[in-house]
């Protein structure tokens, strides 16, 4: 996703996303690991959501708090 689209969440919708794009990876390492994994761009992918995820999370409760 983009961080446009990123932005549009809620910081609830956000937390979740967070949560199930680390589920993801684990699962994408994991398959690495064992070497069953077709596409190893998937994983900086994934890592590269999940940063752009917690910078708007934290952006949006820098926002709250002021």
């Amino acid at each position: 996703m983009k961080a446009s689209e990123f932005r549009d969440l809620s910081i609830e919708e956000l937390s979740v996303k967070e949560k199930e794009l680390a589920e993801s990876l684990f699962n994408l390492k994991f398959q690495h690991a064992t070497g069953q994994l077709d596409n190893t761009a998937q994983l900086k992918k994934t890592r590269k959501d999940i940063a752009r995820v917690k910078t708007i999370l934290i952006e949006k409760r820098g926002v709250e708090e002021d």
